[in-house]
């Protein structure tokens, strides 16, 4: 066989090895990134496999692009949203400390290593892994911690690539704070300006598009517009690519059709699968080339010492970056867990706000926040009253309907907020946060692919670079093994805050019940599957509406999308089928049936089998799970 003909065969040996070990893995209770970690490694000592060394590039600009444009889709905006001033500290503060921290440490083990190349290997261990933290999400730990967890992982490599180029330059040069500040501000801007073109110009293509397909591989490639242009212009285009999959995740329910977002889910979901096992696989397959690289480097004496040294201190690396990141997310989230409270004190204020307004009532709404109403009003009367002169200089007239249609703008900007301030609340109250859930994000910061890619991108003069590379790649790999191998063990031995299933039945009741008040009106000379479509349409639209309200989880609301997404693209079928037929209404029941079956199969990969039937009910006009209810039932959220 020619090259061609080999390399096909490995990348389908590859494609094979993933697939079975995403199935072998939830079944022997491992993590199947860590099955293919250790595979790769295995492999890698096979006297036919040949020494593998991938370049950094593909890592960076090929395969993280991608992952990160997909986790970014699929994160809850008002969560991420909510969280983000956590997610913010731990990605740009927690990695520079960790840095500079770990640069000391190695500068002390090997004094003869300049401190700016010590620093630049601490940038490089800093960063947690977006992929790896795919292993912290399928072992029951609740959706809040999950958010920050995958936040700071998009976001964290910009600043430790920034770090790192900083350090390099300094090593050659001269190094300045404020210069490396400003590097990293022209990073973030570029990068969320490219991103957000980007993510606006996929949307409006994927929205003009029309069909499912084409809308797919739009998608695809919508992280590389992102990510490869932002890198020319000096940027990061790992962020561009997670802020254009912010932009596309906020716009994709309420844009593009039901059949483009059920063949965006299947596509993503197989686009992630091989590209998430084969960075892990890469990084077991690239054991032996390291340690073989180390082994001549030392016989030259251009290692910094024997393998066992440079395991010692990989080991030591390790423990103390967990040291560093429990000292600082432990105090972290106790300072979550304070806010919430005093959030929580504010809301018997908020509700009492939120119900002045409701009646439009002026002087109760001043009268929540000052106790003395007075002075709000003369400055309300006096404000109006310059409004009124300057529309008069300007030649402008308002009838009084017009006036009125401000007031009542204005009331309703100011209810949307109150509304999302209450919502916020609720989030952080019925999800407080602890130093048991702090102790499960220590060990959850796992490092990954992008330590790897990034220390392969030391120059080629760096001194002890082999060492450097292999201390990076041990690190790496331990934690994978360690960390994600005891990440479950201690879940179930530290207890921390779980997703309460009383809590989430609540919520799927509360929303039955206000689901279930959505009737459509039949309208003459329509079929009953015309009649159902629109149901369904008018079912999924309030639920989004109840999405943004913010007061229930997304656990809750999910599985029910893609239902309402199969039912519907179901139904739009049978419609074309039936169009100019003859026998359009004898069709009709067996048609809805059809789609039902078809939504049912759909929900079934993302619901618990015992809810499928019971959450699929509410895409049934005048069929809920709570039919005997008339109200919400005790505990429902606000809203």
């Amino acid at each position: 066989m020619d090259s061609v003909e080999i390399a096909i065969l490995v990348g389908v040996i590859a494609v094979l090895i993933i697939a079975v070990t995403s199935r072998v893995g939830p079944k022997w209770n491992v993590a199947a990134p860590l099955l293919l970690v250790l595979i790769g490694i295995g492999l890698s000592f096979l006297p036919f496999v040949p020494e593998i060394e991938v370049e950094p590039e593909i890592i960076l600009a090929v395969v993280l692009p991608p992952l990160l444009f997909s986790s970014a889709v699929n994160m809850p905006a008002m969560n991420f949203r909510r969280e983000f001033n956590a997610i913010g500290s731990l990605a740009v503060a927690l990695v520079v400390v960790s840095a500079v921290l770990l640069g000391f440490f190695f500068h002390w083990i090997f004094p003869e290593l300049a401190l700016p190349w010590c620093i630049a290997l601490g940038a490089i261990l800093s960063p947690t892994d977006a992929v790896a933290v795919s292993i912290a999400k399928n072992v029951g730990i609740s959706s809040r911690v999950t958010t920050i967890l995958e936040g700071e992982s998009l976001l964290n490599d910009a600043t430790a690539l920034v770090l790192l180029r900083t350090a390099v330059a300094a090593a050659a040069a001269s190094f300045s704070v404020w210069h490396a500040m400003g590097q990293f501000a022209y990073a973030v801007a570029v990068a969320c300006v490219i991103g957000f073109i980007a993510g606006k110009l996929g949307v409006l293509a994927r929205a003009r598009s029309g069909d499912a397909t084409v809308s797919s591989v739009i998608s695809f490639v919508v992280p590389f517009v992102a990510s490869v242009p932002t890198d020319l212009a000096g940027g990061s285009g790992l962020v561009a690519a997670v802020v254009a999959g912010i932009i596309t995740g906020r716009k994709k329910d309420r844009v593009f059709s039901a059949d483009q977002r059920l063949s965006d889910r299947t596509m993503w979901r197989a686009v992630t699968l091989v590209l998430e096992g084969a960075v892990f696989l890469i990084m077991g397959l690239e054991v032996k080339k390291l340690l073989h690289e180390h082994t001549e480097m030392a016989e030259g004496s251009g290692a910094m010492g024997s393998l066992g040294v440079i395991v010692l201190v990989a080991v030591v690396a390790l423990v103390l970056m967990t040291g560093i990141r429990a000292a600082y997310v432990l105090p972290l989230t106790a300072a979550l867990g304070r806010k919430a409270a005093r959030m929580q004190a504010m809301q018997p204020r908020m509700e009492a706000m939120e119900s002045a307004i409701s009646d439009r009532d002026m002087r109760r709404t001043h009268e929540i926040f000052i106790k003395d109403a007075g002075p709000a009003v003369r400055l309300k009367k006096k404000l109006k009253k310059k409004a009124h002169a300057l529309d008069e200089r300007r030649g402008i007239q308002r009838s009084e309907e017009q006036v009125a249609a401000r007031m009542e703008s204005g009331w309703q900007r100011l209810e949307n907020r109150t509304r999302r301030a209450l919502s916020d609340i609720d989030y952080l109250v019925r999800q407080p946060l602890t130093w048991r859930d702090g102790t499960v994000m220590v060990a959850a910061g796992m490092r990954g692919a992008v330590t790897l890619a990034a220390a392969q991108t030391l120059p080629h003069e760096t001194p002890f670079r082999s060492s450097l590379i292999l201390i990076a790649f041990i690190v790496a790999v331990l934690s994978l093994l360690v960390q994600g191998g005891l990440l479950a063990p201690l879940v179930r031995a530290v207890k921390p805050s779980v997703p309460d299933e009383a809590e989430l039945a609540r919520q799927r009741e509360a929303v039955s019940a206000r689901l279930a008040d959505v009737i459509v009106e039949e309208v003459e000379g329509e079929s009953a599957v015309e009649h159902k479509l629109r149901s369904i349409v008018a079912r999924r639209d309030a639920l989004l509406e109840l999405n943004e309200e913010g007061f229930y989880q997304p656990e809750c609301t999910a599985g029910l999308l893609a239902s309402f997404d199969a039912s519907e693209l179901g139904l739009r079928l049978k419609i074309e089928q039936m169009a100019g037929g003859p026998d359009a209404d004898a069709l009709s029941i067996a048609s809805a049936e059809e789609a039902e079956l078809e939504a049912m199969a759909s929900a079934a990969d993302a619901l618990p089998a015992r809810r499928v039937v019971e959450r699929f009910s509410l895409a049934t006009p005048g069929v809920s799970g709570t039919d005997a209810q008339d109200e919400a039932p005790e505990g429902e959220p606000r809203g």
